[in-house]
């Protein structure tokens, strides 16, 4: 093979590195937005002191002096080993606001904590106090007594960020303080259980213990969210975190620096997820929304007109595709302010306007989504509701038993109270009987259940082969 000349060589070797350059010219420069922005980054460093009620033993009852037993059970109790837990401490992560010393971090991090230290990159410490802090939304805001103005973190718009874009976190995992870890936007809008209120961040960015309440930032170096949580079955990092969206913290801590506190809007009703077979019961060209499968008394819901059996399309002029979608919606309105909700009843979509009420601090009341289950003519055995039921003004009919059938197939339990039927309210054991005799085959028609102090639609359908 004939030697190449030198020309070619360089020629070649010019494509090569106009190719890495090229190609290296595609990732972000996380270099220079680590020296330009971590200086606002903190550690936090917690530690909590044993309480009393920590040590059971050291809480008997007191014994009589004049007690025969007196002498007996102070000795037995004066000569129990001390194993009351020893001082808690924990490190996590945050982020300077403002410069004269507003930082915000998770509530989870100082939540019962009795010292507080912040821990700049310069290596100085200041002790700070909490100001207030939200467990809904886990954004707590602190603030230390500097001497000197602080470097402070810009913020971004949560309407600019999309799924794919580079995002970069910094923290404390493990206590290795100021580590940077990179990934993409994975998701947005993400409903965790016991989260209704927030819809999460996701991303594959690593985040271990320690990252808990540092920043993630953008490409620009801005704050879109705090890194809040992860997924994992190994108590480390699997691929999956999740950060609370800027703007849901900068709302929160508004609220937290005037008040101290978060007051959150209440619509009133227990809602679900409209599956493609309940969409076909209620004759929508598609699932979408949220259907009401409960309307709580006295609630803003009940006061404006809301009715079970409604599927929530819209609130506050923002679309709700999903049930989960809701609740975010509605914590963000303050309460004693009016908002329109946009809704489908039998087949015609009106609007109402609702007056909202704060969220009550009931977990009962609070309950917003209930999760539909995994799945003669129905295969159910029913009777009559208990006397005191029906003095309680409940109404329908008392699942006894359940056989194998549509009812079964549908997702109906022994307990359940069947309240309506394809859209009519039962009354009675007859009057329930006539409505199973009428029901159509071969497509879902709804059925309400009452279970569990909740309520939820099923999709019930009676196979064709059954008549």
């Amino acid at each position: 093979m004939p030697r190449l000349k030198q020309p070619y060589w360089l020629a070649a070797a010019l494509a090569l590195f106009w190719a890495v350059a090229a190609h290296s010219a595609e990732y972000p420069d996380f270099v220079t937005l680590v020296e330009k922005y971590s200086p606002a980054v903190v550690s936090i460093n917690t530690k909590s002191e044993p309480k009393e009620k920590d040590r059971p033993w050291r809480n008997h009852p007191p014994i009589p002096e004049n007690s025969p037993f007196f002498d007996y059970f102070k000795k037995f109790f004066d000569q129990m080993p001390d194993s009351a837990p020893q001082p808690r401490s924990s490190v996590g992560s945050g982020f300077i606001l403002s410069a004269d010393g507003y930082v915000v971090t998770n509530a989870h991090v100082v939540d019962e904590m009795d010292s507080i230290i912040v821990g700049l990159s310069d290596r100085t410490e200041w002790p700070a106090e909490v100001v207030g802090k939200d467990s809904r939304s886990d954004i707590a805001l602190l603030k230390v007594k500097a001497d000197k103005s602080l470097p402070t973190v810009k913020i971004g718009d949560i309407g600019k960020v999309k799924v794919g874009q580079w995002v970069l976190a910094i923290g404390s995992p493990f206590g290795f303080e100021r580590s940077a870890t990179q990934g993409i936007i994975s998701a947005l809008g993400r409903s965790l259980p016991r989260d209704n209120y927030v819809p999460f961040i996701q991303t594959d960015a690593a985040v271990n213990p320690g990252n808990s309440g540092g920043p993630l930032f953008n490409l620009d170096g801005e704050v879109i969210g705090v890194n809040s949580q992860i997924y994992s079955r190994s108590g480390g990092y699997q691929g999956l975190s999740f950060a609370v969206p800027i703007d849901v913290v900068m709302e929160v801590v508004d609220q937290l620096k005037t008040g101290g506190k978060v007051s959150r809007g209440w619509l009133g009703v227990m809602i679900q997820e409209v599956t493609p077979e309940l969409a076909q019961s209620f004759n929508l060209d598609k699932p979408r929304g949220a259907l009401v499968g409960q309307v709580l008394p006295d609630s803003p819901a009940q006061a404006a007109g809301v009715q079970v059996g409604d599927i929530i399309v819209a609130f506050n002029d923002q679309p709700v595709h999903q049930s989960s979608e809701l609740p975010p919606l509605v914590g963000r309105i303050r309460p004693g302010s009016s908002a329109p909700l946009t809704l489908i009843r039998e087949g015609k979509e009106q609007t109402l306007t609702i007056k909202l009420e704060e969220l009550p601090e009931d977990p009962k009341l609070q309950q917003t989504i209930a999760v539909p289950p995994s799945g003669g003519r129905l295969g159910l055995v029913v009777s009559e509701l208990a006397a005191n039921q029906q003095k309680e003004g409940a109404k329908g009919v008392l699942v006894k038993e359940v056989n194998e059938g549509p009812a079964a197939s549908a997702g109906i339990r022994s307990g359940d109270i069947i309240a309506r039927l394809n859209n009519v309210e039962i009354t009675d054991l007859d009057q329930f009987g006539k409505l199973v005799k009428e029901l159509p085959t071969g497509r879902p028609v709804p059925i309400l259940v009452k279970r569990d102090n909740g309520a939820l639609f099923l999709a019930l359908t009676i196979p064709e082969k059954a008549e």
